[in-house]
């Protein structure tokens, strides 16, 4: 793998037109994956030309969209490509971008991050450097890597981004004794997690979660696409009648059990007791999921923490007490991201994200 390194003397202007793409990038946040996020600004003298942004996987990059964008593509010629990831090298579903800009003779791109996929990782720039197109990279770094930080995980660890999510008392529970959760957070919180769920690729939860809960495990309350489900249940135990079977939305549940047994249309995938949770992982990256939050139960959350099977807790602490109950997850070797007050009519909720050091 060739790495490249490109130092500029990064400007205002780079600033400004980076960000700018960024914020672009963005709005593919729930339609792109497993592709990362893209954004890509053209400019000439100081002054935006053409845009573009990566909207659904599959369908043009951001630096096509851009390039049709600038009504005179003579404009070209002398133009600064602003993208906030190294332009593909390889033919997918869509022809290489790196080539286009070769193509359209751009002055200058200028790139956030370079790509992790081992098909690009380099081949990129050096397309572009070949064709005497003036390149640098780094501009905005942290930032785009940030953006696209569950495409990094996907490529680099090859396995999904594990977002943990949960809800806790402000004495420490996630549920009663009889495993009633409802509700611990706030209104805004629990749409907030509705938000979340239209973003990530995934939702999964255990068996018990299913059981005592009977979750539709959908985003009903924020507009977007639902996750598909992923429910982990070793022995087959959950019955049929309950939502997850109620093929709204794709269902995929992991077992150990040998046997087969009709599960009313939800695909059932065997792996083995001894290396669960890896194996799960590795079954996710072949099916192309790049992120999953995993939302309970207590004991589901923390076997992903004690087998360092995560990147990302997202942790509400309620101002309820319940006295005793389930005791909520405990993390290890985190980082503390952010924090925030969520506040509604009724209640307001403290919102902790921590990051897997």
């Amino acid at each position: 793998m060739i790495f490249y390194l490109v130092l500029p003397m990064m400007s205002k202007q780079d600033e400004h037109f980076m960000q700018r793409a960024l914020q672009l990038a963005s709005y593919g946040k729930s339609t792109v994956s497993p592709n990362p996020m893209v954004g890509c600004v053209i400019v000439l003298k100081g002054r935006v030309i053409g845009e573009g942004w990566h909207q659904k996987a599959g369908e043009p990059h951001a630096e096509v969209l851009a390039i049709r964008s600038v009504k005179d593509q003579e404009l070209l010629k002398s133009a600064t490509a602003y993208v906030t990831l190294e332009p593909c090298a390889h033919y997918g579903k869509t022809p290489p971008c790196a080539e286009l800009l070769v193509e359209k003779q751009l002055k200058k791109v200028v790139i956030g991050a370079v790509d992790p996929n081992p098909l690009v990782a380099g081949k990129g720039i050096e397309i572009l450097e070949k064709a005497g197109i003036q390149v640098e990279a780094g501009v905005l770094e942290q930032e785009c890597l940030e953006i696209n930080k569950a495409f990094f995980t996907f490529m680099q660890k090859e396995r999904p981004f594990i977002v943990l999510k949960w809800a806790e008392t402000a004495d420490g529970f996630v549920a009663r004794e009889n495993f009633d959760s409802k509700w611990i957070s706030n209104a805004l919180s629990r749409q907030m997690v509705h938000k979340w769920r239209t973003e990530l690729d995934a939702i999964l939860v255990g068996k018990n979660t299913v059981k005592f809960d009977d979750p539709q495990l959908t985003a009903r309350d924020w507009s977007g696409k639902n996750p598909v489900r992923l429910v982990i249940d070793h022995q087959l135990a959950l019955r049929d009648k309950l939502k997850i079977f109620d093929k709204n939305q794709k269902t995929i549940l992991f077992h150990t059990k040998s046997e087969k047994r009709n599960l009313n249309g939800v695909d059932a995938i065997q792996l083995g007791q001894e290396n669960f949770l890896n194996e799960m992982m590795g079954y996710l990256f072949q099916q192309q999921f790049q992120s999953v939050l995993v939302e309970g139960g207590a004991q589901t959350l923390q076997a992903f923490i004690d087998a360092d099977l995560w990147d990302e807790a997202r942790v509400f602490k309620a101002t309820v007490n319940f006295q005793k109950g389930i005791q909520s997850p405990q993390l290890n070797n985190h980082k503390l991201v952010s924090q925030k007050n969520i506040r509604d009519k009724k209640q307001t909720d403290f919102l902790s994200i921590y990051q897997n050091k």
